[in-house]
């Protein structure tokens, strides 16, 4: 993920969450609990739950705010692109290129989407918050606010 979209979710976290201390378990909004004096503070994101660190507050955020994508109609449209136009087999004329490649080799097609996959993520056009379960659109991140 780039710095620019990492700091913009970051900051956002932050703004949305409040800092937790979770020896006296209250708010503590000044960063420092009022009871016990300690800075090591959890955040809470409130109707979500408590833990340390922002990537969950981020990832929260993202999920309830953004679409995943369906990553196998992305590559499809994505094909379809790249061969418009329908391919003859035999005597079928008029089939779509993209269910060929499916049904004849699975294997290869599988191997390039999962290729094109890491060259949309390396160019940070996909973006994921959980290692590779769910895939979300770059431009859809940025506009989050």
């Amino acid at each position: 993920m780039n710095l620019e979209l990492k700091s913009k979710l970051e900051t956002l976290a932050l703004s949305r969450s409040i800092p937790f201390c979770y020896s006296c378990y209250k708010d503590a909004p000044t960063g420092t609990c009022l009871g016990c004096g300690s800075d090591d503070c959890m955040r809470h994101l409130p109707g979500v739950g408590v833990e340390y660190g922002l990537e969950w507050v981020m990832k929260s955020i993202v999920e309830s705010e953004c679409s995943a994508i369906d990553v196998t109609e992305w590559f499809d449209n994505y094909l379809r692109e790249v061969y418009p136009d329908t391919v003859s087999i035999g005597w079928l004329n008029g089939i779509d290129p993209v269910m060929a490649m499916e049904q004849l080799d699975p294997i290869a097609f599988d191997i390039a989407k999962s290729e094109w996959l890491d060259q949309e993520v390396e160019e940070e056009r996909l973006i994921t918050l959980d290692n590779g379960s769910t895939y979300y659109a770059a431009d859809e991140l940025e506009g989050l606010g």
